[in-house]
């Protein structure tokens, strides 16, 4: 039996509900896991991460199949997901827990992310400048099991269906031919 290859991101682009949901969709993502990185405090609680005091970001982890889909497109889907020229906020959601970073795992991912942000930034895509933080990853920390699938199991929440939806809509549009359902 052949092992089958796969890969791992940990992003973060604001709530990680938001970045959750709509890479749900996405061919080749296998699974997703909200969680707590880049910080000081060992083992966060979604409290203490959302006081901005511990240093962590919310994030998402991705295992994918590169063989699917590429870590160079996965970073392409995630900008498109949030605004990485807003320092330490996504819309209403303000603070350090809410930065634009992607958590390298490797020199390789390393590469890869300066490259799509550098190829961003000279094509203009935004009129201020990127600020997403690129650094290795320290550690991640699982968020509690209620923010796993949190979209799918609560859609009436007032800031889900308010933000999610148009997400979601925007790759369904952008990556129609990347979906589960294509």
């Amino acid at each position: 039996m052949t092992q089958h290859k796969t890969e791992t991101a940990v992003l973060a682009g604001g709530c990680f509900w938001c970045i959750e949901a709509p890479l749900r969709e996405i061919r080749g993502v296998l699974s997703i896991e909200p969680g707590y990185a880049g910080g000081q405090t060992p083992d966060p609680t979604y409290e203490a991460v959302c006081t901005g005091k511990t240093g962590h970001a919310e994030v998402v982890r991705i295992e994918f199949d590169p063989a699917i889909l590429s870590y160079r497109d996965l970073l392409g889907m995630f900008f498109v997901l949030h605004d990485p020229t807003t320092l330490n906020r996504q819309g209403n959601d303000v603070g350090t827990q809410y930065r634009s970073a992607i958590f390298t795992l490797s020199p390789e991912q390393n590469r890869i992310a300066h490259e799509v942000c550098d190829g961003l930034t000279a094509a203009h895509v935004w009129p201020d400048p990127i600020v997403t933080q690129i650094v290795p990853l320290d550690h991640f920390y699982p968020a509690e099991t209620y923010h796993q699938d949190y979209f799918a199991k609560n859609p009436g929440n007032p800031y889900c269906a308010a933000v999610i939806p148009p997400k979601i809509a925007k790759i369904r549009k952008l990556f129609r031919d990347r979906l589960t359902t294509a």
